[in-house]
């Protein structure tokens, strides 16, 4: 009977863990598509792929969009979505913060985190200049490619950091491979300037900026960014860098961590 029992729960959490992996492949797809094709994407039964997305449409986390039987995230997950985002005052609180920090400099402004092994824009605020860069909020990027990303591994060992991004994830868009151990030499002086910055990996005609909000225990959470066309983010840096600091020096006190606001220097 033990044994029995034991089964059953294995068979549930392996079933947990497929639903979880649908959903989250989804989520990363960012468009509807066929049970049969999720099942391929993902290298699992075709069979059980259909179980687990019939339950799931009976319970509102997956509805049909886009016909021939193709499904995406359902409206239950936005309802979700809210009950979590009334709770977590790291969202509240950065969305005045964003909207805050868009009308000082005009730029676009973005709360960005860690999601797995990759950086994604959580929130984001456009600037109101006539020519407004934005991001697709949701989507994964690699950790090197970005800004923030010198922030956000902060916390690991240089052994851990090599670990933990994939080692493709080093080839930054031009083509090129950066040295990991430049990365982290980046990553130890972004730690010591409580910033960083630079010419976007990704937009080439971008300037980023990105700042660490800390939790209670001092590992970095997020980051608040500006991303910036590259002249203006140049001229305007040490404004753009003011700015930025102080909100997540607002921020990070409200999560609990308390410490002296450095100004960047020139």
């Amino acid at each position: 009977m033990a044994d029995g029992a034991e089964d059953i729960v294995s068979r549930r959490t392996r079933g947990l863990d497929r639903a979880f992996e649908i959903l989250e492949f989804l989520r990363t797809k960012r468009q509807p598509m066929r049970p049969n094709e999720i099942a391929v994407e993902i290298g699992a039964p075709r069979s059980s792929v259909y179980e687990l997305i019939n339950l799931l449409l009976r319970h509102g986390m997956l509805d049909y969009q886009g016909g021939d039987g193709r499904v995406f995230l359902g409206r239950k997950l936005y309802f979700l979505g809210t009950a979590y985002a009334d709770q977590f005052d790291l969202m509240r609180e950065s969305e005045d913060l964003l909207s805050r920090l868009a009308e000082e400099t005009r730029e676009t402004a973005q709360m960005c985190l860690l999601e797995g092994n990759k950086y994604t824009v959580a929130m984001m605020r456009e600037g109101v200049r006539a020519f407004r860069i934005s991001s697709n909020i949701g989507e994964l990027v690699p950790i090197p490619w970005t800004a923030s990303g010198r922030l956000l591994v902060a916390h690991l060992t240089d052994a851990e950091i090599v670990d933990f991004i994939p080692a493709d994830d080093f080839i930054v868009p031009s083509g090129k491979r950066l040295d990991p151990a430049r990365f982290i030499a980046e990553v130890r002086q972004a730690t010591i300037d409580g910033y960083f910055t630079f010419n976007s990996e990704v937009e080439t005609f971008t300037h980023c900026f990105a700042v660490p909000v800390h939790q209670a225990d001092g590992q970095c959470v997020a980051t608040l960014c500006l991303v910036t066309p590259k002249e203006d983010g140049l001229r305007n840096r040490q404004a753009y860098l003011d700015s930025l600091l102080a909100a997540a020096h607002e921020l990070s006190e409200q999560l609990g961590y308390s410490t002296g606001r450095k100004r960047a220097e020139r």
